[in-house]
């Protein structure tokens, strides 16, 4: 019969691609128990959406069948989202991860690729909020088909309301319909303050927040409210966009914010006749601005007519287009990047983590 420690030291062979260390370096091993030839254990990833999950279980199967004695091996994947760590006051002490959805220009589609993003991470496993934090143009609750709803409150707090599995809140439902917003930075900065200290988020893996466009006070306040995981630069290929994208990333650089990635939206048109692809714009590619900014890319998503439609995000209604399947990738990965970033903080620099492009 196999010893716990034979199986240990099997499973140091099995590396996450993603931190670059053996599984039982980092901890993922858990409840090892063996019972004559039938070996049991789990394995704790960092997130539920981990792009390598799959592979992982079956590099852990194959170690361990491999030592004398062992007849069958049965793995359990489960997942633990690291936390954040700073040393500035934390408004949101249950939330482990934020990660800040940001774009230079307005148009670029960050709004639905954060909505779906979001849904992609819950349809995981993972507990998320979604936080639209963009006061002059909030289009959130129109994607999800929630905009005439109205969130209550318990005790002192907002409680967020729930669409797919997300935790959703929005400064559009605080707001007439059709009203405009008119505000100066100290009130936008108030606001960006009011929306994460006032508003029940619980417990949650991961609080997506979609931030308007461009450089204003909205980025900078939610940077020095809060400590960020990273921050997801959303750019289409075009050299305007991506230039004014770079501008945006290195405020949050400036702010000591880390960069997660670049995302490229709107990269191609697939024809739903014949299947070829058409670029619809030819400036400065995503994986170009990533590059130029030395973060990771991400990747693309593709342009498909059906996201006008509203109600619903695209991974929701249309699960089998390229960009649902696009989204759902972007998701994992992005997760990883996310992983990485918390694993960093938690290690000495000399077994600190880099960046894996996706």
């Amino acid at each position: 019969m196999a010893t716990e420690s034979q199986v240990l030291d099997a499973l140091r062979a099995v590396q996450d691609p993603d931190l670059h260390q053996d599984i039982v370096k980092l901890g993922f091993i858990k409840d090892i128990h063996i019972e004559g030839g039938s070996v049991k254990f789990k394995v704790e990833l960092t997130t539920p959406a981990c792009p390598v999950k799959d592979l992982l279980k079956e590099q852990c199967e194959e170690v361990v069948l491999a030592l004398d004695g062992v007849e069958t091996v049965e793995v359990e994947m489960t997942a633990k989202v690291r936390s954040r760590e700073s040393d500035q006051e934390d408004l949101l002490p249950g939330v482990k991860q934020i990660i800040a959805i940001a774009s230079g220009k307005g148009g670029v589609g960050k709004s639905t690729v954060a909505t779906n993003l979001a849904v992609a991470l819950a349809q995981a496993g993972a507990r998320v909020g979604l936080l639209d934090a963009d006061v002059y143009g909030p289009s959130i609750p129109l994607i999800l088909g929630c905009q005439n709803e109205q969130p209550f409150t318990r005790g002192k707090k907002i409680v967020p309301i729930e669409r797919h599995g997300i935790q959703l809140m929005s400064i559009g439902f605080l707001l007439e319909e059709g009203q405009a917003v008119l505000w100066r930075g100290p009130m936008v900065a108030g606001t960006v303050k009011q929306l994460l200290q006032d508003v029940d988020w619980g417990e949650l893996d991961y609080l997506l927040v979609d931030l308007p466009p461009g450089t204003g006070d909205a980025p900078m306040s939610l940077a020095q409210l809060v400590p960020l995981t990273g921050v997801v630069i959303v750019t289409t290929p075009q050299t305007v966009a991506a230039h004014i994208a770079g501008k945006a990333a290195q405020l949050f650089v400036r702010m000591n914010s880390p960069l997660i990635g670049v995302i490229e939206n709107m990269a191609v048109f697939v024809s739903p006749d014949s299947g070829k692809e058409y670029r619809l714009f030819s400036g400065m590619s995503g994986e170009e601005l990533a590059s130029q900014l030395k973060v990771p890319f991400l990747g693309s998503i593709p342009l498909d007519p059906l996201v006008g439609e509203t109600g619903e995000p695209s991974v929701i209604a249309h699960p089998d287009t390229a960009q649902s399947r696009a989204f759902l990738q972007i998701s994992k990965d992005l997760a990883a990047q996310g992983s990485i970033l918390a694993m960093a903080r938690q290690q000495p620099e000399s077994q600190t983590p880099k960046f894996t492009p996706a």
